[in-house]
């Protein structure tokens, strides 16, 4: 259905509020920067601010409604004989690639966790949203497979999923934070993510298995003879 002019209005003025907002947030940090501030600049009224954004932390929060569906659109739209795992590895690093913001790859998240990791609020928000999106994940998963209410499989898979999304952008973030280049950080991150969903893939049966004690030297294993006759000779 085509977009009509008073929704395309209203779209560009919550897409135009949202940028004013962010760019505060950047320039200020997040507890610093107050929604009259916001409207101000943006040369609309609070009562019009609210009007889109019901907190606060949804205007930092703008795209959380299309983040929360990310997951569940990778599972749906999945490439026939492809498993869960192999979608989100694809996806994964097809967003290397271009450098998408779903992941936290793009030029700039490593500011965006700055502010996040600065604001307590945020931080809540942050793993709110977590937690929505595997719970969307979840439903996807149980739906699909017609998976019984008891079965904990669909959550513990969107959970370990989203856990290795979650540390990976992280770890492209801190680089980036840390005054590394891209071309520099996209092959370590390519190796750490093909790691990852290899241990998703193949499970973690053998991961961290120590190494068979070596055999002790001598006769059979019983040690010295000589050496244990001057051993009982001492005592």
């Amino acid at each position: 259905m085509e977009e009509g002019l008073r929704e395309r209005k209203k779209r560009e003025t919550r897409q135009r509020i949202a940028d004013i907002a962010m760019g505060l947030f950047m320039a200020k940090g997040f507890d610093n920067v107050t929604v009259a501030e916001v409207a101000r600049a943006a040369d609309v009224s609070v009562n019009t601010v609210f009007n889109y954004f019901g907190t606060k932390e949804d205007l930092f929060a703008d795209r959380q409604e299309v983040a929360v569906d990310l997951p569940a659109r990778v599972l749906r739209e999945r490439e026939p004989g492809e498993s869960v795992v192999r979608a989100f590895r694809r996806d994964f690093l097809d967003a290397i690639a271009g450098r998408d913001w779903r992941y936290g790859l793009n030029q700039g998240a490593d500011v965006f966790a700055g502010i996040v990791a600065a604001s307590p609020a945020l931080v809540a928000r942050m793993r709110e949203l977590q937690e929505q999106r595997e719970t969307a994940l979840t439903r996807a998963l149980a739906d699909e497979l017609d998976a019984a209410p008891e079965d904990l499989a669909p959550r513990l898979v969107a959970a370990q999923i989203l856990a290795a999304t979650r540390l990976l952008g992280a770890y492209a973030a801190g680089r980036m934070g840390a005054g590394e280049d891209w071309p520099g950080i996209e092959p370590d991150l390519r190796t750490q993510a093909e790691r990852a969903f290899d241990l998703l893939e193949s499970g973690l049966g053998d991961y961290g298995r120590r190494a068979p004690a070596e055999a002790s030297g001598g006769d059979d294993g019983d040690g010295d003879p000589e050496g244990d006759e001057q051993q009982s000779e001492r005592h």
